[in-house]
């Protein structure tokens, strides 16, 4: 944790490979686009995209186009989410917002395809993020916002250890629509007893054999 009363800005996030046990995260390109579309090609692809700001790729051409557009940012700044065993991309996330003199980061724009949703590789993927963004770049706070109407969102929030603080009213226009956005935030104290807990849930050990968690994340913080 930071001496709070005396802080240095830090550098700014830049493209970087973040390797797990379940999945890496790259940054985001061209080679990307064929898997991530396979990974829209789901019954339920409008529901998974009713909360980002975007709306689902027509064709793999037109993920495409969204994914070479997508690689030039750099705040956000996107990442692909590599699975080990295959080596495709099942999803993707940013971070953004990037205040280096601040020590603060946010993610969002996330899509985890149907083979991450609620798995290892989506919980290991938010891990990976997080502890670049403290152990690496030496933040202090790592935030996560949704749409107030977003259940599901605010409820993965909580079990990921953020903590609630509030709702934006009328914070921003997305799809035409107004958004009251929810934050929540896991701050550089919570951090070693959030790394330790995540580390213990990721561990093998916490899976039998038809890969069924033994124990919670929750359980774990």
């Amino acid at each position: 944790m930071h001496d709070q009363l005396h802080w240095t800005a830090k550098a700014r996030l830049g493209p970087v490979v973040m390797t797990g046990r379940y999945v890496t995260l790259n940054p985001l390109g061209a080679q990307h686009a064929a898997y991530l579309f396979a990974a829209t090609e789901v019954a339920d692809v409008a529901e998974r995209f009713a909360w980002l700001p975007e709306l689902p790729p027509a064709d793999v051409v037109a993920l495409a186009a969204w994914v070479t557009e997508k690689a030039q940012s750099v705040d956000p700044l996107f990442f692909a989410v590599i699975d080990a065993a295959s080596g495709r991309a099942v999803g993707r996330q940013a971070l953004m917002r990037n205040d280096a003199g601040n020590g603060v980061i946010e993610i969002g724009n996330i899509y985890w395809g149907p083979g991450m949703a609620r798995s290892r590789a989506a919980t290991e993927a938010l891990y990976l993020s997080m502890r670049h963004v403290f152990e690496d770049l030496g933040y202090r706070r790592f935030e996560w916002k949704c749409n107030d109407l977003n259940a599901p969102s605010k409820v993965a929030a909580l079990r990921f250890g953020f903590a609630p603080e509030g709702v934006f009213r009328q914070h921003m226009i997305v799809k035409g629509q107004n958004r009251d956005t929810a934050w929540f935030a896991i701050i550089d104290r919570d951090w070693p007893r959030l790394q330790a807990g995540y580390e213990a849930w990721l561990a093998p050990a916490n899976f039998d054999g038809a890969g069924q968690q033994r124990r919670r994340l929750q359980d774990c913080f």
